[in-house]
């Protein structure tokens, strides 16, 4: 049995008066720990209240509190005129009671005591920089939301009353009034013809798509897409299991040649497509490849997902429809997010598919989400009902189509010797191909140097491609001007 002379309490009790936990709390929380990894062996006497008082410069009564709680949780007995003594200690503490003199205070386990499956395909791709200017990949400016009106919404939909009964866990059926408002706006924005049975509430376009890959693709299904596509986007899939296939992509989108040599040989599982602006290179998939996209769906049945990620936003002619208007086999799985021009705790992503896979996404979903979040969507419910959205978007969408063209006036004056690209119809980025010799990684470095972050999944560089895709509708017109300065800067140092 250990003397309570020999145990160095200090070296791992630190007690924290700022702290909100009490200090007797704390104090039976750090001997628990210390009796866990054996810093305090089974059966040691500890200290007498007025001792270790004195040691940690405590209250005697915050002592004898902190053991009685232990004693009530187990950890240690008291007997009368003799003293405390540890009961008992968990299975993973040390055997060994030696202990340093230089104990972590504190400290949680590096690794767990048991094994499991690393993944080698959901590393975090995604950058963070303290550079004041950044390149993204073309995401709207959260400053140009109407927080004022969006709070208005909010705070009137908490404080109705029919409502309250929402708010926590209930099993009573919600009102579908957003999905009603949603099947309305869709259907009079882009032309289709869908009732709430044909659309599920999600997240974002990427929990819809992961929801879609766990419930469509088993392993060593073949799935197909654009060359270059969306790498978050392929990460889902092949998280899935299944096998990804590329196919090219050029002025008019997709090669559906290439698309349907592969029909012929190997059975497709899955295509996935953003017609609308394909991501990364913003062209449009014309109707007439529309149309053989979709025959070759119904011939050789495969479903198709069509990633309508930033449909909101289109300034000259007016756009295609989606694919999904003239879909009348079935195949074709409609993604897409509301609200995206809203500051993003604003948005939410959608399905739209036959009822039959709603039902089936849904259970899903019901298990990763089941409580969804109904303030949010009624405040965006309202946001549609009362033309809010509209207003919005007709004055957002007149704002970016500005940045899009002074982005382009830009980059045409100051670097037209090392930059060639095609002005986008739609969408928040334009696509750029650089000279071959440009190295883009030894750019993205000298650019950070000057405060100016180009992410690293914006760069394209292959033996037959040097792009980057670069985001504008972030940007003020005088932070245009700055990071194209940089860029070209950069680019003179490089060279």
């Amino acid at each position: 049995m250990n003397s309570p002379g020999q145990i160095p309490f200090n070296s791992f009790i630190s007690l924290n008066r700022l702290d909100e936990t009490s200090i007797y709390v704390q104090l039976a929380q750090q001997v628990i720990q210390a009796i866990q990894r054996g810093f305090i062996p089974i059966g040691t006497k500890l200290p007498g209240s007025r001792q270790l008082a004195q040691t940690l410069s405590i209250h005697r009564n915050t002592v004898v509190a902190a053991l009685q709680e232990l004693e009530s949780q187990g950890w240690i007995e008291t007997k009368p005129n003799v003293g405390s003594f540890v009961l008992r200690n968990t299975s993973k503490a040390r055997k060994n009671s030696e202990f340093s003199q230089t104990i972590i205070q504190n400290q949680y386990a590096d690794q767990t005591g048991y094994d499991f499956e690393k993944s080698t395909i959901l590393e975090n791709p995604f950058e963070t920089s303290t550079c004041i200017l950044k390149f993204d990949d073309g995401i709207p400016d959260s400053r140009l939301s109407p927080l004022q009106q969006l709070s208005k919404f909010y705070t009137a939909n908490l404080k109705r009353k029919k409502n309250t009964k929402y708010l926590g866990y209930s099993d009573q059926k919600r009102p579908a009034t957003f999905r009603e408002q949603l099947c309305n706006f869709l259907n009079q924005s882009r032309g289709l013809h869908i009732q709430p049975k044909n659309l599920l509430i999600t997240r974002s376009v990427e929990m819809s798509t992961y929801l879609i890959a766990q419930t469509l693709l088993q392993a060593n299904d073949l799935v197909i897409v654009g060359q270059p596509s969306y790498f978050a986007i392929n990460m889902i899939f092949q998280q899935a299991g299944a096998r990804i296939k590329s196919i090219p992509v050029d002025h008019e989108g997709i090669v559906v040649e290439s698309l349907e040599q592969i029909c012929l040989t190997q059975k497709i599982r899955l295509l996935y497509l953003t017609p609308h602006h394909h991501y990364p290179t913003t062209v449009t998939l014309s109707q007439q490849r529309r149309t053989i996209v979709l025959a070759l769906a119904s011939k050789y049945g495969f479903a198709v997902i069509e990633d309508d990620y930033d449909y909101e936003f289109h300034y000259d002619d007016a756009p295609l429809l989606p694919m999904a208007t003239v879909d009348y086999d079935g195949m074709v799985i409609y993604t897409g997010s509301f609200g995206k021009s809203l500051a993003p705790g604003f948005r939410t992503g959608f399905i739209v598919a036959p009822e039959n896979l709603i039902k089936e996404l849904q259970k899903l979903l019901n298990i990763m989400d089941h409580q969804g979040d109904f303030v949010m969507e009624q405040v965006l419910s309202d946001l549609i009902e009362e033309g809010e959205i509209h207003r919005y978007l007709k004055k957002s969408v007149k704002l970016y189509k500005e940045r899009r063209n002074y982005m382009s006036y830009l980059l045409a004056r100051e670097l037209h010797e090392y930059v060639d690209f095609d002005i986008p119809a739609g969408g928040l980025a334009l696509w750029t191909n650089w000279k071959k010799d440009i190295n883009l990684i030894h750019l993205q470095k000298q650019c950070a140097k000057a405060n100016l972050f180009l992410p690293k999944t914006l760069l394209y560089q292959a033996k037959d491609m040097t792009a980057i895709r670069i985001g504008f509708g972030n940007l003020t017109e005088s932070e245009m001007e700055n990071s194209v300065t940089i860029l070209r800067d950069s680019l003179m140092t490089i060279k």
